[in-house]
């Protein structure tokens, strides 16, 4: 019972972190059922772990049981490359399974280190000593945390509100990375704690992007668009219009369905064209704008030369109009105005050249 209670001390942090986790889980309805889940499956293999940390330091303090300690070490190594790569299966879009293969194969390395050495193992007087391959493990948590945070910032709308969080996660597993030669194998006490709140702050910032984010598609909202319309309309000095064509005849022949895959692809080949001074959004059913900041001419005839490269490689096409103005000799209103002429000229073209009826797409 005294162990208990020492637990209890040592990760109550923890424990409340991850409750508080779950509760919100249970009263939020904009992940779909597959990744809750797959959250649920974190918060309890973190909730495990903590034990097996907590006991693992409790045996060594008391010295004994030298065998069981060993196989909670290849746990705990084993464990923290396997949450960095679940962690990139449950928040990345589209992630296949595989992405677990590389920690699954370090387990395996850390199970053999049990009987061998290779990675880690515990002398007679209780010391953990590291094998020659015993950098392995945080090399591999490196490669997952940086392949976890560039995708994360791949997927996004290059947006700061979407950025911040990101960085903070970044900053979590980098410290992760830093502080086991800062302080030693104490730093193992609070990793548990570390991912934890990691992922509820993020978890977190992804609910207050809700009323700023588009939901079927990720980008940014109507609402959003307003608010830089009458925050930051000065520092405005490109504007893009994008709308799709044939939407209509996809929706009626295939399903709605069908359009909305249409239109989540689209947005991706938007996504994927901007940096961090442009802002993709959806205004409409099948409308698009993005806004760029502090843009030049070459940046934004290079934005829509992606855009279209991108959108060439989809089965769907799009009309594109924009307007640049740096000078400020044109205001928001006009620039809008000419963007849209130029998309519009560039509708009729497409149906023009293609011979399908637009009353119909």
């Amino acid at each position: 019972m005294n162990v208990v209670i020492q637990y209890l001390i040592h990760d109550w942090a923890t424990i409340l972190i991850l409750l508080a986790f779950a509760i919100m889980l249970r009263i939020t309805v904009f992940l779909d059922k597959k990744t809750v889940v797959r959250m649920y499956v974190l918060i309890i293999a973190i909730f495990l772990l903590s034990i097996i940390v907590f006991a693992e330091f409790y045996l060594g303090e008391i010295n004994q049981f030298r065998e069981v300690r060993v196989v909670m070490t290849a746990i705990r190594y084993s464990a923290t490359p396997l949450l960095i790569s679940y962690i990139l299966f449950t928040l990345v879009k589209r992630t296949r399974w595989y992405v677990l293969l590389p920690a699954v194969a370090l387990m395996i390395i850390n199970i053999v280190s049990i009987f061998t050495g290779i990675v880690f193992s515990i002398n007679d007087t209780g010391n953990l000593v590291r094998g020659p391959l015993g950098y392995l493990p945080y090399i591999g948590v490196g490669i997952y945390s940086v392949v976890l945070v560039y995708v994360l910032i791949l997927q996004s709308n290059k947006h700061i509100t979407e950025i911040i969080p990101i960085a903070f996660m970044a900053f979590a597993f980098g410290s992760g990375l830093v502080l086991p030669f800062v302080m030693g194998k104490d730093y193992s006490k609070i990793f548990c704690n570390t991912i934890a709140i990691a992922l509820f702050v993020y978890y977190v910032f992804q609910i207050l992007q809700l009323t700023k984010k588009d939901a079927l598609t990720g980008l940014l909202n109507r609402q959003a668009y307003y608010s830089i319309v009458r925050g930051k309309a000065k520092d405005i000095t490109a504007f893009i219009s994008i709308d799709m064509n044939g939407l209509k005849a996809i929706n009626d022949n295939n399903g709605h369905l069908a359009g909305d895959e249409a239109l989540v692809t689209l947005a991706a080949c938007f996504t994927k064209a901007i940096k961090i001074r442009q802002h993709a959004y959806r205004i409409g059913g099948d409308e698009f704008v993005i806004i760029c900041t502090k843009t030049s001419r070459m940046e934004l005839e290079e934005i829509v030369s992606v855009i279209k490269k991108n959108v060439s490689e989809t089965p769907y096409t799009c009309s594109v109009g924009y307007c640049y103005c740096a000078d400020g000799s044109k205001d928001l209103t006009q620039m809008v105005k000419e963007s849209d002429q130029m998309m519009y000229a560039d509708k009729a073209e497409y149906y023009s050249q293609s011979g399908k009826n637009r009353r119909t797409n």
